[in-house]
């Protein structure tokens, strides 16, 4: 699914359909910030996960209230800077950070950029692990079709074409449609990478 065609697939949401993408896909990335926070006890892999949940508790209106700007400030302080972290790691760990504060602004202000911003954050994440794990002596061309034909990259990509269908398909968020969407995402605590924090 090439960023055209993410951008395309998108137009079928809108307003909180949006939140709820954009949530769904960074809910997928947090494995790979949650293990860099552990593995180098970097952040405030507490905060992170509140935040997230206080996302989808108000997506589902259960009547929880959290200061997003204020959150996004925390966000902020939880952003890896890869010069200090000269690691893979690092890079996926940012990138849901990243995800995660676009995804405020979405909140904040339903915005299809974001989304699709937040969309790309993941595919691209997966596409430098495949590069960064792949046989060094592949030509660009191979390398290209490794990363396309990934099972990884194929997961992502029907992952977000699956969120995508069941928000279309919904017209206002219930407790219980949103708390499916959150398992789905959850993944069983599996990442857009494959990377589990309980490693």
């Amino acid at each position: 699914m090439s960023q055209w065609s993410l951008e395309k697939e998108l137009k079928v949401l809108e307003g909180w359909q949006l939140s709820a993408f954009s949530v769904a896909v960074t809910e997928r990335m947090f494995p790979n910030f949650a293990l860099f926070s552990s593995l180098l006890e970097f952040g405030d892999r507490d905060q992170v996960r509140s935040i997230l949940d206080g996302i989808w508790s108000k997506l589902s209106n259960t009547g929880a209230k959290m200061n997003f700007e204020v959150q996004q400030i925390n966000v902020e302080v939880n952003m890896p800077d890869l010069e200090e972290f000269d690691m893979y790691g690092a890079s996926p760990a940012l990138d849901a950070m990243v995800a995660l504060y676009s995804t405020i602004n979405c909140l904040l202000e339903p915005n299809r950029a974001e989304a699709t911003n937040v969309g790309n954050l993941s595919l691209e994440s997966v596409a430098t692990f495949i590069e960064v794990t792949a046989d060094a002596d592949m030509s660009d061309e191979e390398l290209l079709r490794c990363i396309s034909n990934h099972d990884l990259m194929l997961q992502e990509e029907s992952f977000q074409e699956e969120v995508i269908t069941r928000l279309s398909g919904m017209k206002n968020a219930t407790a219980a449609t949103i708390s499916d969407l959150k398992r789905l995402a959850a993944n069983d605590g599996v990442s857009n990478i494959g990377v589990s924090d309980e490693q």
